[in-house]
C-alpha cells in the first residue's frame, strides 16, 4: 500500500490521506521512532494532531492499509521490532 512522509506539524499533517486505515510512526531528526500508532479510515489526520503536543518528533511516516485489522497486526509486528520510548503500556 502507500507510503508518504511529512513533516510532523499541522501543515504535514494535513497533507496526509484519510481514506484507508494507516500505520503510522512518528522519528527524530535521527530517524528513530519515537512512537507507532493506527488510525481508522477517516481518523489518521485527527489522531496525529492529538499527539502534537506530547510526543516530540520531525517528521511522521504513514503506510496505508487495506484494513484496520492488517494495520493493527502490523503496528504490534514494528512496535517488537523497534520498541519506541512513548510506546509504553501504562498497567
Amino acid at each position: 500500500m502507500a507510503r508518504k512522509t511529512v513533516t510532523f506539524n499541522k501543515a504535514g499533517i494535513e497533507k496526509l490521506p484519510v481514506d484507508k486505515p494507516v500505520v503510522y510512526t512518528i522519528k527524530t531528526a535521527e530517524d528513530k521512532a519515537n512512537y507507532i500508532g493506527v488510525a481508522q479510515r477517516w481518523r489518521a489526520q485527527e489522531r496525529l494532531m492529538e499527539h502534537l503536543p506530547n510526543i516530540p518528533g520531525a517528521k511522521v511516516q504513514i503506510e496505508q492499509m487495506s484494513s484496520i485489522k492488517e494495520a493493527r497486526e502490523k503496528e504490534a509486528k514494528i512496535i517488537a521490532k523497534h520498541q519506541p520510548p512513548y510506546n509504553t503500556q501504562v498497567k
